[in-house]
């Protein structure tokens, strides 16, 4: 053993203690560089994958976009040709109606007697002619009320049938 004078052992001791104080703080440090590297690589991983959810929001809400967008011109189209066939349709039967109300014009007894106001003289009708002409009137209504009545019940037929088309038209195919 090494003697040690008596007024440096006190200066010893101390350092010593600090040496291994200082030892311990650099290890000490040195963990706490390694956690706190640590925490930063965390750090940035989040970020990362906080960015790439953001990023794929991002996409899927656009994608959400132009789907619904292709999705509202289907809709939109689909609602126009059922519109457009209605309509078609709509003008058909009623100039097939006024066309057979006008031939029924054209065999009624009054459009044949040129002295009740007809128009045309027409020769005399059959008895078959006559009774179609009377079969129209028996409904209690004046011809040109059943031609009313006729177009008026075909607007109400064509409006119930395009109701059911475009409540059959699908919001949304998924």
């Amino acid at each position: 053993m090494i003697p040690i004078p008596n007024r440096l052992a006190p200066k010893l001791i101390v350092g010593i203690g600090c040496v291994l104080l200082l030892a311990l703080l650099v290890h000490d440090r040195n963990r706490w560089k390694a956690k706190t590297e640590n925490y930063a690589e965390m750090l940035a991983g989040e970020r990362a994958a906080h960015a790439a959810t953001v990023a794929n929001v991002r996409a899927a809400a656009e994608q959400a976009r132009a789907l619904d967008a292709a999705n509202a011109a289907r809709v939109k189209a689909e609602q126009a040709a059922i519109n457009e066939r209605t309509e078609n349709e709509f003008e058909d039967r009623i100039a097939a109606a006024r066309a057979a109300a006008g031939g029924l014009r054209a065999l009624s007894p009054a459009a044949s007697d040129s002295r009740n106001g007809g128009t045309a003289p027409v020769p005399g009708l059959s008895i078959a002619a006559k009774r179609v002409a009377q079969d129209t009137e028996e409904g209690g209504l004046p011809q040109p009320d059943q031609l009313t009545a006729t177009e008026q019940a075909i607007q109400l037929d064509e409006l119930i049938k395009w109701v059911r088309a475009q409540a059959a038209v699908a919001p949304s195919k998924d």
